[in-house]
């Protein structure tokens, strides 16, 4: 009895164990590459069979497809990537999966797996711990680490299954049939959150004689159906990209898994018959791979359509803010999230530009006929400033959970830069905010200066409008920074000198004070655009060569 408490706990820790190798795993090689997969996963999802071809690949490398999903997730809501390629890259993740149980089927069972563990623990402790001010070193040593106690758990696991095996009798599932197999694999992988550690059950299980090939290989379909529930749990609460990419998770998974559920018979023994493979547990961890190359196959050519279903899903959960895009980003892939800030800049430089004519041009109906002021419908311009306020609040809140992230000294640059153009836009629509009723009433305003000045300030604005976004969409990245600050100073002290030169000769209805006020506001609004840019700018060259 004693021994079979014992096996059980044993049992029970080698699990622990293997997903805690997993876990370190991740975190070491996230760490030693995350920015180059994250690089390679941004540059090269142009199209689906790209995706599939990347997800595969990187999931293969990292071991891990919740990392991959996470970055998925981040650059689809930055908007870098489409939905269709980043299902392509899910489905690539899953065939990506399978390279854990071809390590674990062709080292786990062929060699003394503890012996085999020890040094890779041994080496992996002392790098971790004695090289701790060199982060290469030490993060190389987090993974070996890891890597021992991914084998480490499998013989904890093998051996208390091994222990048991003369004890454990299972004839009494076998009446039920093979369902009852696959109910098993969808339980227990959803139970332990890890289809590589319930596939390391599972040829455990087949390596001590528990199970037959095929009860594996139903397993297996189970297993892959049950890791899909952990996905879609951690959807609930998420955004609708996140419940949509979770869903094509789920239906790919289940639709491939009924399927081959149906005919698991003919399919083993199609296997072993045309591939001739001897050793049972490399048949199992092949027809793994087998399942989800079929998975691929049915479901590729259909991508498009489910793309465009998927974008009918979930709408009522989409994000709540003015914000596009960074509400779909999490901070945590700080490449993807300094790229939705970038998209939303250019958000942001809409509205302001917007606003700004909109202040002399909300203001264009006030020299029609009756009929046309009737029909003139006002534009809300408090609205439209509380707007630009409310996507300043919420890129800010954004900016500092992103501060805390582990940022390099380039991306804390370019992030500086960022908030610095978004907060000068800021800056010039509050500068026409303060007198736009000022404005409204020079338009409306029968004095020959006021009326003179209300059109010269307002072409003024306009032309400096279209300059500045000239030069930002410039491609030439070696252009001289213009110096609009130097250029409207000229231009202030030219309205002021013309107008005392004017009310020298002529007494203004208007009111003097008010008028130069307005111009004052005016220059400083143009002056903030304009530095605006040159913030914008200077941040679109250093980000050229990670685009």
């Amino acid at each position: 009895m004693e021994k079979e408490v014992f096996d059980f706990w044993q049992f029970f820790a080698g699990i622990g164990i293997f997903l805690w190798g997993m876990h370190q795993l991740e975190n070491a090689i996230k760490e030693l590459g995350g920015k180059s997969f994250r690089n390679l996963l941004q540059k090269f999802t142009d199209s689906s069979i790209k995706g599939i071809l990347i997800g595969t690949f990187i999931t293969a490398v990292l071991q891990s497809s919740s990392l991959v999903t996470l970055m998925v997730l981040a650059f689809l809501g930055a908007g870098m990537i489409q939905l269709k390629n980043a299902i392509g890259i899910i489905l690539g993740a899953n065939l990506g999966t399978t390279v854990t149980a071809w390590i674990v089927a062709t080292l786990g069972f062929k060699l003394s797996v503890a012996d085999f563990a020890m040094p890779f623990l041994a080496f992996g402790s002392i790098f971790s711990l004695f090289f701790s001010s060199r982060p290469q070193v030490r993060e190389t040593g987090v993974f070996l680490v890891g890597f021992g106690l991914l084998f480490l758990g499998l013989d904890f696991m093998k051996t208390a299954i091994e222990n048991v095996s003369d004890h454990i009798d299972l004839e009494a599932f076998h009446q039920y049939g093979l369902w009852i197999y696959l109910l098993i694999g969808i339980v227990v992988t959803a139970l332990i959150q890890s289809s590589s550690a319930m596939v390391v059950i599972i040829l455990s299980s087949m390596n001590a004689g528990l199970i037959s090939l095929l009860e594996g290989a139903v397993l297996i379909i189970g297993a892959n159906i049950g890791t899909t529930i952990t996905v879609a749990i951690g959807a609930l609460k998420g955004s609708a990209d996140k419940k949509r990419l979770a869903l094509s998770h789920f239906l790919f998974n289940l639709v491939t898994g009924c399927l081959v559920f149906v005919f698991i018979r003919q399919l083993v023994d199609f296997t072993m018959a045309f591939f001739s493979i001897k050793d049972p547990l490399m048949e199992l961890v092949f027809l793994n791979t087998i399942i989800n190359l079929i998975g691929i196959i049915l479901f590729f050519p259909f991508i498009s359509n489910l793309e465009k279903w998927l974008k009918t899903r979930f709408l009522s959960a989409e994000p709540e803010g003015v914000s596009l895009y960074v509400k779909n980003v999490s901070v945590q892939i700080p490449e993807a999230a300094i790229a939705a800030l970038k998209k939303e800049i250019q958000v942001a430089f809409d509205k302001t530009v917007s606003f700004m004519a909109n202040v002399w041009d909300g203001n264009s109906a006030n020299n029609v006929s009756i009929w046309r002021k009737i029909l003139f419908q006002p534009k809300d311009l408090m609205a439209e400033y509380k707007s630009i306020k409310k996507l300043e609040d919420e890129l800010t809140a954004y900016h500092i959970d992103l501060q805390e992230q582990n940022l390099s000294l380039e991306e804390a640059k370019l992030l500086t830069s960022l908030m610095l153009s978004l907060r000068t836009m800021v800056y010039a629509t509050k500068d026409l905010k303060d007198v736009m009723h000022n404005i409204e009433d020079m338009s409306d305003e029968d004095d020959p200066i006021a009326r003179e000045f209300y059109e010269e300030l307002k072409k003024y604005t306009f032309h400096f409008i279209d300059r500045v976004k000239i030069y930002i969409h410039e491609e030439d990245q070696q252009a001289t920074i213009p110096d609009w600050v130097g250029e409207n100073a000229k231009q202030y002290k030219k309205w002021i000198h013309d107008l005392y030169e004017r009310i020298k000769t002529t007494t203004p209805e208007f009111p003097v004070s008010t008028l130069t006020n307005v111009i004052k506001q005016v220059v400083s609004s143009l002056d903030n655009l304009g530095s605006s840019s040159i913030y914008w700018k200077l941040k679109k060259k250093e980000v050229l060569d990670m685009e």
